[in-house]
């Protein structure tokens, strides 16, 4: 079985006593490619390390919502400086992870709109897939999703909104990332709505070390979890593993241009 790892944080010290350990052992798995998200100025270039580091790793670069008081209009700058510069470079995958979070109510939501806006302009500008954080804002998000009309797309990462919701991230063209959240029997109604999305919709992915799976509790998430959830998803949407192994691998190189 063949599988894509859409999201994680591997550069994360959680990793740093035993990644080639786990990259081993999930390549054994089948876990064939994963892709390494920056979330912060200060760790874009340990991320492209791991990328450079390792074939199966492709790097994205984004300055994420939750750490919004971390960022300094200096560092978007500096992201448009580091993508501009390794444009068309293998390594560089996509923008990400970036996108809006309305669930901590102590971030500033007009901030965080004018950092969103300013990466999706930057996928936008130069091409790339943008890679989205999106947690109680899914309104917002379509709504500036529908004036910006990126041409690539990209991926709503850790999907749990409705069947509607998912409509219109799909009309738009982004795939849903889906992963341990929905392998918990207690997630009904993200359950409710996999069973209904279509194979060519969805990405797998871990957000690794967080997001850990129903048959991992309190574990650091993991790449080498993928099969496992790749299972729970594909008993969750009514399919075979293999079929929605296949799909998803295929969805994600379609929207990485691999």
């Amino acid at each position: 079985m063949r599988l894509i790892d859409t999201h994680t944080h591997l550069d994360f010290p959680d990793f740093d006593a035993d990644r080639p350990q786990l990259l081993a052992n999930a390549a054994a798995r089948g876990v064939e490619r994963m892709v390494v998200l920056g979330v912060y100025q200060a760790n874009f270039q340990r991320v492209w390390d791991l990328a450079c580091a390792d074939q199966r790793l492709f790097a994205a670069l984004g300055l994420h919502p939750v750490y919004l008081d971390q960022h300094r209009p200096e560092h978007l700058a500096q992201l448009r400086e580091w993508l501009e510069r390794l444009r068309g470079n293998p390594r560089l995958c996509a923008v990400g992870e970036f996108g809006l979070d309305y669930y901590l109510e102590d971030l500033d939501k007009t901030r965080q709109q004018a950092l969103f806006e300013a990466q999706l302009q930057m996928a936008c500008d130069l091409d790339l897939p943008a890679l989205l954080h999106v947690r109680r804002s899914h309104a917002q998000v379509i709504a500036t999703l529908k004036r910006y009309k990126p041409a690539r797309a990209g991926v709503i990462h850790a999907f749990a909104g409705s069947y509607e919701e998912a409509r219109e991230y799909i009309k738009l063209g982004f795939r849903l990332g889906l992963g341990g959240a929905g392998t918990w029997p207690q997630a009904l109604r993200l359950r409710k709505t996999l069973a209904r999305l279509p194979l060519d919709s969805v990405v797998l992915e871990t957000d690794a070390p967080d997001m850990a799976p129903v048959m991992y509790p309190g574990v650091r998430n993991s790449p080498e979890h993928l099969p496992e959830i790749a299972e729970a998803l594909s008993q969750v949407m009514g399919v075979e593993v293999a079929e929605l192994a296949e799909a998803s691998s295929r969805n994600a190189c379609e929207v990485f241009g691999w």
